[in-house]
């Protein structure tokens, strides 16, 4: 469920799990208006849904209208999965971060949290999960920053932790010494204008990570990826957060195959 949603490769992907495990269904696009989801969301169970998944601008909207809420869901303030039980009644949880370290574990497997600063730019509901992760996965310091300081205060307030917030004005300098950088905003996606910063004082050595998927290499990556330093788009998040979604619905962890991820890869390029 999103508005808009047809841009959303989800369908792709689990459709695709759907035939390897032979589960007899189709997960389909929901485009619904924000005034409409809580008709939507309590229609799953008498339509004979199993769940969803939530995208912009239903992550927030949706904890109000769900039965329960995970300590992860609260904890990150936006849900991105929805569980519809055997009475009808419906539960939230947010996979996103699982997205977020699956993707960056399966490209760098030896990755720690404690290795050393990452910056994180924007501060709504990607940046919640990022953040939530880069904790779990033990992070020392996390140098969070965004254009206005109500949102990240907010995400100290809800999360703890080693996060640091720093001016929008200082976004280039934040970059200093850090062994992460990732772009959590929607700038440089398609339709986006790119995000606006300067990797003057970026570490060679550092990883550059966008939430984003389309395009597979955002502006952002390409300066990083110009100046030498490795880089990894957020197709992964998106096909790492799709497997503990199938372990609520139907009890089955399906696996992310070079098979599937060039079958997106080879949709997003032809547009």
């Amino acid at each position: 469920m999103g508005w808009p949603v047809m841009h959303s490769r989800s369908p792709l992907m689990h459709n695709y799990w759907m035939r390897q495990q032979g589960v007899e269904g189709r997960y389909i696009p929901l485009a619904i208006k924000p005034e409409g989801l809580e008709k939507a969301l309590r229609a799953l169970s008498p339509l004979g849904f199993s769940g969803c998944n939530l995208t912009i601008p239903h992550k927030l909207g949706a904890m109000s209208v769900v039965d329960e809420v995970d300590e992860v869901g609260k904890k990150i303030g936006a849900i991105s999965c929805v569980v519809v039980r055997p009475d009808g009644s419906l539960f939230g949880t947010n996979n996103d971060w699982l997205g977020f370290l699956g993707n960056l574990k399966e490209a760098h497997p030896a990755w720690r949290g404690d290795e050393g600063a990452i910056a994180v730019i924007g501060a709504g509901g990607g940046s919640r999960a990022v953040c939530y992760a880069l904790l779990e996965a033990g992070a020392t310091e996390i140098r969070l920053v965004n254009r206005t300081n109500q949102e990240p205060n907010a995400i100290v307030r809800d999360l703890g932790g080693p996060i640091k917030i720093y001016d929008w004005e200082d976004r280039h300098d934040v970059l200093a010494g850090v062994t992460m950088a990732v772009n959590a905003t929607s700038q440089g996606m398609d339709g986006e204008p790119a995000l606006d910063i300067q990797l003057t004082h970026l570490p060679a050595s550092a990883l550059v990570i966008d939430i984003i998927y389309t395009p597979l290499e955002t502006p952002f990556l390409s300066m990083a990826r110009e100046r030498g330093n490795s880089i990894l788009n957020g197709l992964g998040m998106l096909l790492h957060q799709g497997p503990p979604a199938w372990e609520r619905w139907f009890g089955i962890k399906p696996s992310v195959t070079d098979e599937l991820r060039h079958t997106l890869e080879r949709s997003i390029a032809s547009g």
